[in-house]
């Protein structure tokens, strides 16, 4: 429901309760004036039948506000992710690190399936990704010098804003607590008004453009207060989220653990450009763990303090980012969630790509391409279109140098969670690299014939800087040569006509006045070779463990056992991502059949595909549910000497398949060469009945 539908039954529902006020009292004055019974008797059948509207506005409301059901919707979430999470849990998919020690927030082990199914996701992304682009794959450390994410900007501004419970000294994220109250408010308080509703989704909105002052002032305005002790809060603080470590045992080389592994390639882009042939475009990719020391992790494993990042950095000219196989995808049909939308209250709505290019919403082919490639990437793991979109970053939310950011937003159990992020960085990190290190990080462009062009010329006049900035000077230098052609011509004419500007310097945060005598902007005629720029960059970034928790989610179903007194578990995980792709039971615990299975696990494991026996005496029914429980697409029942069943796991439908052709079937099905319907039509069906599927 939309927000103009929210808005006018939060109105409906103060009218009626007001309403109700005015007739109960009604009711109270008949009954003080000991009015006639049936008058009376006629007031109070009023008064319920508002009190009836109201409920029905409720409900109503409360559906508006959960995106769903009646007003249990939102218990019957709670109920949904406890259940998936026991599951998790309970067949070791990931459990809480250093469990017998009491366990430490925000740290989490893979059990075997949850290794499984992670060590298939980014196996898949290697191939969707690495081997279709011909992509540049690195393995840099953890461990980075300071120096290194200094240039980068996280020493100075990677922190989020930090409050401590004043009597106990519990550390809480200032704007998690905001975000909160607001969701809070306005998914079970029905009694707000639709002004005070309109007011807390704008906090929401602008919740990542609130400074310190803003967002302490929010707080005390809206009494917030510890979230477990009720005691009041301090006024938000900066708190950097990176891991400080010392390099050496003298301690006098000063780094961190990576918060991203992005940094690595920057660094190397030199050496790869090299490696490439001199050539752009190309793109290098990474796998690895990133650190980041969260204030208060919660939500399992999508917000924890290590965890795995998969990042492509794509070169590209920044006068040309066409894509050669754009078209590949300009015909996909998607949810999209444009800024303009975001910021009139609407919906994410499907879109073309195509269009969402040529219409100027995606900035660029290049984006573009990768926008659709994430799509069916996240898509053919398993997660469910529905509940994909694209979202653009607001204004607030983008860095000053970023082109165009666009994040793959899955909806869960805790609401849409960023698992991607597509970003059009332009040329901000090569430059920062290049003037920290003073190791050029360029491209070239070489000429058939030399061409004369004009070529922007900024000097900046340094004495005069330094007069007027002091310890400013170099952050106001380098801010000036960094500018582009526009910006720098706007400020040539500002200058001649008015003789000073105001100038946003983006490392000090803040405006500064330049006058004419202190910089130098022409344009000069000159015969070139080769053009020499900085390339632009397009960053595809997965967080592999929310993608692996929304799996999780959208996968999990229950369905009721053949005896329908309990509801199983099940996970739908395709056969790309399953953690086994199949087991095999022999039907009985019978020598001849053991030998069979023993002779199938051998085929399997020489066709590569992951498998389990299962010999336990247990009725063939529950051993299903076993393997249904961890998503185990294919089992396979050992009945006969020559042929087995085969039964797949969602639709319980069986076949019979020769034990020679198993290995060379299941490879097909579980590889995505066929699919399950492919064999069906192929192989003799199998009555459920005759191998005892009982489900108790």
């Amino acid at each position: 429901m939309d927000a103009v539908s929210e808005e006018s039954l939060r109105r409906a529902l103060a009218e009626k309760q007001s309403a109700i006020d005015a007739q109960g009292n009604a009711v109270r004055a008949l009954k003080a004036s000991k009015a006639d019974k049936s008058e009376l008797q006629g007031a109070i059948d009023a008064l319920n039948a508002l009190k009836l509207g109201k409920s029905s506005l409720e409900k109503k409301l409360q559906a508006a506000v959960t995106g769903g059901g009646p007003a249990e919707g939102a218990l019957t979430r709670e109920a949904f992710r406890q259940a998936v999470g026991n599951t998790l849990e309970r067949r070791l998919f990931y459990i809480p690190s250093f469990k017998i020690y009491g366990g430490v927030a925000g740290l989490y082990d893979y059990g075997p399936p949850g290794c499984a199914v992670k060590s298939n996701v980014l196996s898949f992304w290697r191939q969707h990704f690495v081997l279709e682009e011909n992509m540049l794959e690195v393995d840099c450390p953890c461990v980075t010098p300071e120096d290194v994410l200094k240039a980068s900007g996280h020493v100075d501004k990677f922190t989020d804003l930090m409050v401590k419970d004043e009597k106990t000294g519990d550390c809480h994220r200032a704007d998690h607590l905001l975000k909160d109250f607001c969701n809070e408010k306005l998914q079970k308080d029905l009694t707000i008004t639709a002004e005070k509703s309109q007011e807390l989704k704008h906090v929401l909105a602008m919740l990542d453009d609130f400074s310190s002052e803003e967002l302490g002032a929010k707080i005390k305005e809206y009494g917030i207060t510890a979230p477990d002790t009720k005691n009041p809060l301090s006024d938000p603080y900066p708190f950097n989220l990176m891991f400080q470590t010392s390099i050496g045992p003298s301690g006098l080389i000063p780094g961190y653990m990576r918060p991203e592994t992005a940094q690595g390639i920057f660094v190397n882009f030199k050496d790869l450009y090299y490696y490439n042939g001199n050539k752009l475009p190309f793109a290098a990719a990474q796998i690895g763990q990133a650190f980041r020391n969260e204030i208060s992790p919660r939500q399992g494993l999508l917000r924890v303090r290590e965890f795995t990042l998969a990042e492509i950095e794509h070169f590209v000219d920044p006068e040309d980012k066409s894509h050669p196989k754009y078209l590949e995808v300009e015909n996909l049909e998607f949810l999209m969630f444009p800024r303009e939308e975001q910021m009139s209250g609407q919906s994410a709505k499907i879109i073309r790509l195509g269009d969402a290019v040529s219409k100027g919403i995606v900035n660029n082919e290049t984006l573009g391409y990768f926008i659709g490639r994430v799509y069916l990437f996240l898509t053919r793991l398993g997660i469910d279109k529905e509940r994909l979109r694209f979202r653009q970053h607001l204004a607030n939310e983008m860095a000053h140098y970023a082109a165009d950011c666009w994040d793959a937003e899955i909806e869960c159990s805790y609401g849409w969670i960023e698992c991607v992020g597509i970003a059009d960085r332009s040329a901000y990190d090569l430059r920062a690299h290049t003037e920290k290190s003073k190791v050029a990080l360029v491209a070239s462009e070489k000429f058939a014939e030399p061409k004369e062009v004009e070529k922007l010329v900024i000097t900046p006049v340094k004495k005069e800087l330094g007069l007027a900035f002091k310890k400013r000077q170099k952050n106001i230098v380098e801010a000036l040569e960094a500018m582009n052609e526009k910006e720098a011509m706007e400020m040539k004419s500002s200058l001649e006509s008015k003789g000073e500007v105001e100038f946003f310097v983006c490392t000090l945060d803040k405006y500064e006045t330049i006058k004419k005598n202190m910089v130098s902007i022409s344009k000069e005629k000159r015969k070139e070779h080769q053009r020499v720029f900085t390339p632009s960059v397009i960053e595809p970034s997965f967080g592999i463990g929310r993608i692996i928790y929304c799996l999780f989610e959208h996968c999990f179903y229950t369905r009721p056992s053949k005896a329908g007194d309990e509801q199983l578990n099940v996970f739908r995980f395709p056969p790309l991502v399953a953690p086994i792709k199949c087991t095999v039971f022999p039907l009985v615990q019978n020598q001849k059949y053991e030998v069979v299975a023993t002779a199938i696990s051998r085929s399997l494991t020489a066709a590569g595909i992951s498998h389990k026996i299962d010999v336990t005496g247990t009725s063939i029914g529950k051993r299903y549910a076993r393997t249904d429980e961890l998503g185990v697409p294919f089992a396979i029942t050992v009945d006969s000497t020559t042929s087995v069943t085969v039964r797949e796991r969602d639709s319980k439908d069986q076949i019979r398949v020769n034990v020679e052709e198993l290995a060379a079937v299941m490879r097909s099905v579980t590889e995505g060469q066929t699919t399950w319907a492919d064999v069906w039509s192929r192989f003799p069906h199998h009555s459920a009945g005759s191998t005892n599927e009982s489900e108790d």
